[in-house]
Parts: structure tokens; sequence; C-alpha cells
């Protein structure tokens, strides 16, 4: 099964960048031979250079040719695809797979959603199309994007509205990040409950990450550039492909690598093996109740690395406590304090089905479930660990935390919006209606209440699960 990585904007093409970084170095880990395995064929083509064509994957047999990335790039502004195009990677995309233009979507979701959007559909479709035509069987998008910008929320929400009208049975992932409160785009609380409208509408499962979160992270550990890998592994994988320019060094790549590395571990079973692999479908499956109710809060341990040497095995049980705290969430909340409706943790590296199992019993009677899903949890395990580690974890959990993410966006949207601070630059845009704003604060009112009810449900459950409204 393949997925499709579609990275909108300029947070999206760079975290987009750490990924494929990271995916590379991690399968030529594992690929010494230099083979176009199952593994690589989830998330990459092989591809004839003499005849442009796709090389059928015959069970491993074929030497890699041509590595190509299942990856479509959009920006309305060229300098990150520029950087792209002249960095190490830049072999992985053809200029086909790239959609971009000049002048940018000037931190507007308007212009991003109703202009540039509808401008490059029937472009964005096309590639989209190829790119899907070229995998046997197509498991799921994953839509990289931020909030709180023009290209990302606006361009990033239309391409996923335009997936769930052309590959509607799909599944949907948005790794969605959220800005900051002292964000530097005064319109960000506009893009960011005009996009959120539209990932609870479109999308099956949304990762949000928040800026703020990332930024603490980086400034509490010493989180190392680049993780080390044997060279001459990577060349057999990109061989001619490997661009030496080593471009310049993103301030914001320590805190794009992390949430790179989320992504990593979120693929790991359908890239790797593993004892107890967890099929991406799942996680929707498993930890989405309720069809609007998509929202996963993350944590990661080890984040991304802790001190880029090897943690010391008696550090395994820490990790599953670290996982729950506050400190390790990708976004500003606090879950165990707050009620579970499900969790799914997935590991990596040499941890075995005991300790996990192990770890649940210790921890559960510290955590408030849903009374109907006392026993909510999702486990993977996939053998393969994060490049100079022995395991990670991911842990991904549907919990009403979300609902103080909801107030504090809907309080910055509001604070603006009663006093009607910049909205002529949203109204002049064709075919925006100022009531769109209105349907954006009944959504986001909808998640706040759904989240209250569920909390609800503590303390009564029969009569709050009359009462809940979700459809």
């Amino acid at each position: 099964m393949q997925s499709i990585i579609i990275q909108v904007g300029q947070c999206g093409n760079q975290i987009g960048y750490k990924f494929w970084d990271e995916a590379v170095k991690e399968h030529s880990s594992v690929n010494k031979k230099g083979l176009f395995d199952e593994a690589l064929s989830s998330f990459f083509q092989n591809v004839d250079s003499s005849t442009r064509k796709a090389v059928p994957l015959e069970d491993g047999k074929n030497k890699v040719r041509d590595l190509k990335a299942r990856a479509v790039l959009i920006d309305m502004e060229e300098g990150v695809l520029n950087n792209i195009k002249n960095s190490p990677l830049a072999g992985l995309f053809d200029s086909q797979q790239v959609i971009t233009d000049v002048s940018g979507a000037g931190n507007n979701w308007a212009v991003g959603h109703l202009e540039y959007g509808e401008m490059y559909k029937d472009q964005i479709s096309d590639v989209i199309r190829k790119t899907a035509e070229s995998c046997d069987c197509l498991q799921s998008f994953f839509c990289i994007h931020s909030m709180g910008g023009g290209t990302g929320s606006g361009v990033g929400t239309y391409v996923l509205r335009l997936l769930e009208d052309e590959y509607e049975d799909v599944f949907r992932f948005v790794t969605a990040v959220y800005p900051s409160v002292d964000d530097d785009v005064i319109t960000s609380p506009y893009n960011s409950l005009l996009a959120m409208y539209q990932l609870t509408e479109g999308a099956d499962c949304v990762i949000p990450i928040e800026n703020q979160s990332l930024m603490n992270i980086v400034s509490k550990l010493n989180v190392t550039k680049d993780h080390g890998c044997n060279k001459k592994s990577v060349k057999k994988l990109l061989g001619s492909n490997v661009n030496k320019n080593k471009g310049e060094e993103n301030p914001f790549d320590k805190m794009n690598s992390i949430v790179a590395n989320l992504i990593l571990s979120l693929t790991s079973s359908s890239r790797f093996e593993g004892s107890l692999n967890i099929d991406l479908n799942e996680i929707c499956m498993n930890l989405v109740p309720f069809p609007k109710l998509h929202y996963l809060v993350s944590s990661m341990t080890p984040l991304y690395s802790l001190s880029g040497t090897n943690l010391p095995m008696r550090r395994l049980d820490q990790m599953f406590t670290d996982s729950f705290t506050k400190e390790y969430q990708l976004l500003n909340v606090d879950p165990k304090h707050s009620l579970y409706l499900a969790c799914s943790l997935m590991l990596r590296g040499d941890v075995q089905i005991s300790d996990i199992r192990r770890n649940i019993d210790r921890l559960k009677p510290q955590l408030q479930f849903i009374h109907w899903n006392p026993e909510g949890w999702k486990t993977g395990l996939c053998s393969v660990p994060p490049i100079n580690q022995p395991f990670s974890l991911l842990n991904l959990s549907n919990n009403s935390c979300m609902r103080s993410t909801c107030i504090d966006l809907r309080n910055r949207f509001v604070k603006l919006y009663k006093r009607k601070a910049h909205l002529h630059h949203y109204t002049r845009v064709n075919n925006f209606e100022e009531s769109l704003f209105s349907e954006c604060l009944e959504s986001v009112d909808w998640l706040i209440d759904e989240y209250e009810t569920l909390e609800a449900s503590i303390i009564q459950p029969n009569s709050t699960m009359e009462r809940l409204r979700i459809f």
C-alpha cells in the first residue's frame, strides 16, 4: 500500500523536506543493497530515467534506478521550493510535482483558498492524479501545512476539499501547525479559524501541532540538527540524484524536524516490518468514534533526540510516563487531566509486547477514559527504530483537552472580529461572503460544546449520551 505526501506553503514544504531527508536515511540504514523493496515503495517510486516510467516492484528484485518521492509540492511563493531544488534531495522531486507562483497569498486565507485554489485547481488535480496513478494500492494522503498563513491555510484546505471530492474513499490525514499567541501574522486568527472549519468538515484525521509547544521543546532540549547515517548507503538509494549543495540552514529546522519525526513514527508501520504493525487506516477506525471529533493530541518521546546518543534501556518505562505529561505534548494542553475517548501507542525498536502491556496496566488507573470505551487502547510495534535510538514512542490520543485549543483560537478570532479589524482584506476577495465568519464560529462552538458534553459524561454518563448532537 502506498501513501502520498502533499506539502503546502512555506511551513508544509519545510517540514516535508525534513521528512524526506530522514526517511531516506532510515531506509538507507536498513536497505544496504539498494533494492527497491516493498518498504521503499510505500512512499517512493522507482523510475527508469531513460523512459521516465515507474518500474514495477517485482518482489524487491529491482535495483533502485531513479528514486522519486510520492509527493506534491505546492507554494504560492518560490523561495522555499527554490531552496529544495538546490538541496541535496533535489533529485527526489520532478518539476512536474511542483506547483508554484511568485506573489504569495498575502497571509490571507481567502486569497489562498478562493483565488489561488480556483486558479490552480486543474493543475493541482492533474498532478495528484498522476501521482496516484503510480500507486498500486493508494491507502492515504498526508497533507502538511500551517494554519496562520495564507497559502498553508487557504490552498492547503482547498486541496483537502479537492481530495474529498475526487478520492472520497482514500483516508485524508492532516498535520496542521497552529500559530502561537504572539504570532507575527496579524490575520492568523482569521486564517486559523477559517481553515479549521474546513478541517472539521473535510479531513478524516487531524494532528494539530502548536508553534509555541515546538519552541518550548527546542528551548528546553538539546535537539540535534541531524541524524548520523552511512553516507554510502544513502548514495546507493539516491545515486546521481544527490546534490552536493548543502543549502542554507533554516532557523526553524529543529522545530520542523520534530514534526517530521512525528510523521516518520506515524508511517513507520507502513514502511517497515513489525510484530504488531498498525495499518494507517486503523488510526481513524480506532481513534475517531465520531466523524467530526477527529483531532488527535500528539506527544513523542524521546523528542527527536534528547542528546544525540543512545538512551539506556532503563528509560523505557519512563518513556511511557513522559508521553502522558504536559511537557512532551506537541499541543499546549494537558490530556492527562482531561477525558480520553481513545489512545494509541505506536512504538519503534527494541520493545516487547509485554513491555507495552505492563506500562498500559501501570498508567491506566491514572487516566480518565470515557465510560463506554474503558479499554480504548490501540498499540503498534515496528521493529525498525529511529536512527541512533534504540526505541521511540508516538502517543496519539482523542482527548477532550482539545477543547482548550478551540477556545483559545475562538477568543483570538473574536478579539479581531468584534472590531472588524482587517476584515476588508477578506471581503474584497471575489466569492468571499462575510457570513463565512459566522459559520466558522458556529463550527468551533459546536466542537467546544461536544467536548464539554463528553466531559460531563464523567458525572452523568447516561443523560449525557442522550444529549450528544454528533452527526
